[in-house]
């Protein structure tokens, strides 16, 4: 028996602010979507176009509030092969929330508060 990912769900108040900031800030596309057929949910899932792992964006219409992330510390991990420039574009669009020198890495965040740790590729 042989596991491997496949994504990681992340819910969502606001898909449309959420997609966008993934395009922009980490260059993800959309590879499907579903809805439920009363409207009750919608599902996008976004990637790389590298790899195969997904990151599924879960917007459920009923919720009427930003989510409570607590003292939650998960978080996504990608790598770029361009630190530098991905750190200054970062910067301009007013995401990165924490930086680690000593590790080499930094975090953004999303608009519904979940972070993405930034790390370059090679290491």
């Amino acid at each position: 028996m042989k596991f491997t990912f496949y994504h990681n769900n992340i819910n969502v108040f606001d898909l449309e602010k959420s997609v966008a900031f993934y395009k922009e800030a980490l260059g993800f596309t959309i590879s499907r979507e579903k809805e439920a057929e009363d409207g009750s949910f919608k599902l996008v899932f976004m990637g790389d176009s590298t790899t195969p792992h997904l990151l599924e964006l879960t917007w459920l219409r009923d919720m009427d509030r930003p989510y409570d992330l607590g003292d939650n510390e998960s978080h996504l991990a990608v790598k770029v092969d361009d630190m530098q420039a991905a750190f200054e574009h970062h910067k301009k669009m007013g995401c990165v929330c924490f930086e680690n020198i000593e590790m080499g890495v930094y975090f953004i965040n999303d608009p519904d508060g979940y972070w993405t740790e930034i790390c370059q590729a090679g290491e």
